[in-house]
Parts: structure tokens; C-alpha cells; sequence
């Protein structure tokens, strides 16, 4: 990796350690957990999860055949419940009508192409899809969340207007292609994110102050 993405991502390392991210028991996990991450913090997240592995439908054949209106309910804890569980349903009828409920089956298909037809799915943008792919599907796609363009910015590496695309293709350009490499990368900016780069930033003790460019951080 370049040299600069090499210093960010020992010093996150070397301050936070392995985050072993995304948390899933199963790809169907965490394919559920990326569309119930939306808009929420992780530990509503979990509560929802937990809730469906209790109940015994955390299967894709039990979840596609759930009524939507059941589904919100037991995803209540995520917020959002009932957007959510329209999304979720739409993701899970691509999933069963497409590659006839084969998980195995839709990571087959060619990395751009398949993040292309996620993208067609209603209610998945690039965030959800990317997770999707990088985090069940253990393929070479870098995820940005406000998190990563928040510390990007912030530290003057992205310009303040760079989209999302622009700050994925810095990582992904500039790293090789590594998926486990993506992983821990991503987990680690959202460790510095959620722990120091706030909206009202701590930089006196982020690990990545050393970096700051002069006059401090870039203000948002």
C-alpha cells in the first residue's frame, strides 16, 4: 500500500488492534446487519439481530417467507422498523428470485456486476451494497462511511467535497487489494471515528494527531 495509507493504518493499529468486523455469525448475518445499520448505532443493530436469531428465523428461506409487517416488528429495536424491513424484503426477493436463494451462488458473480444489480435493488445504496460484498462476501471492495470521509477531510487527505466514489478510490487505488486488508482498514477508521473524530473532535489523544495538517483539523 502507499506509504501514507501504511503509516494511517499502523498507527490505527497499533493504538485499537484487530477489531474483528463486521460481527455475524453468517454471511446472511451480516447482510441482514447492513441493512439494519442504516441510520442507527450498531448496539440497536444487535438488539434487532438478536431478536431474530431468538425467534429462529435468521434463515434466508424463513426470512423471505416472513410477512413484512411480522419482519418490522421483530426489527423494531434497529428504528426505522418498517422502512427497514421494506428494504430487507426487497433485498431478500433479489436474492431468492435471482440466484434462487444460493448466498454461494450471488458471490459467484463478477465483483462490478454484482454491485451493480445490488445498487438496482430498492433502498440499497452504496454503503449497504459494498458492505454487502466486502463483509459476507469476502470480496476486494473498500466500504467509506461518514465515519472514513469525516477523518479523511478532516486530516486535508480528500478534498471537503470528494463524494464517495472519490474516497473509495483513494483506498482502493492506493491499497492492494486485500480483503482482509479492507476489512481491518475500514473497522479501524470507524474505531477512530467513533472514538475521537466526532463532530466535536478529541485530537489532543486520536493516535492519528501526528498527522494533522497545520493549523489543526480542516474544519466541516
Amino acid at each position: 500500500m502507499s506509504a501514507h495509507l501504511k503509516d494511517v493504518f499502523q498507527r490505527l493499529y497499533e493504538a485499537f488492534g484487530p477489531q474483528h468486523w463486521w460481527p455475524g455469525e453468517s454471511p446472511l448475518e451480516v447482510i441482514v446487519g447492513a441493512v439494519l445499520t442504516q441510520n442507527t448505532a450498531w448496539k440497536n443493530v444487535s438488539r434487532a439481530l438478536d431478536n431474530l436469531r431468538e425467534a429462529g428465523l435468521l434463515s434466508l428461506e424463513t426470512l423471505h417467507q416472513l410477512p413484512e409487517e411480522e419482519l418490522a416488528e421483530w426489527i423494531r429495536p434497529a428504528g426505522y422498523y418498517r422502512l427497514k424491513a421494506h428494504r430487507l424484503k426487497n433485498l431478500l426477493n433479489f436474492i431468492s428470485e435471482d440466484f434462487d436463494g444460493s448466498l454461494e451462488a450471488m458471490f459467484q458473480v463478477e465483483l462490478g456486476a454484482l454491485r451493480e444489480r445490488l445498487l438496482g435493488v430498492n433502498g440499497i445504496g452504496p454503503e449497504t451494497a459494498d458492505s454487502i460484498l466486502l463483509y459476507a462476501g469476502r470480496l476486494p471492495t473498500f466500504v467509506v462511511d461518514n465515519y472514513t470521509a469525516r477523518v479523511l477531510k478532516r486530516h486535508a487527505w480528500m478534498e471537503p467535497k470528494a463524494d464517495y466514489y472519490a474516497i473509495k478510490e483513494h483506498f482502493e487505488e492506493n491499497l492492494d487489494g486485500n480483503v482482509a486488508l479492507f476489512n481491518e482498514f475500514h473497522a479501524l477508521l470507524v474505531r477512530v471515528g467513533n472514538q475521537f473524530c466526532r463532530k466535536r473532535p478529541r485530537c489532543d489523544e486520536c493516535p492519528l494527531q501526528p498527522l494533522l495538517p497545520d493549523g489543526g483539523p480542516v474544519e466541516l
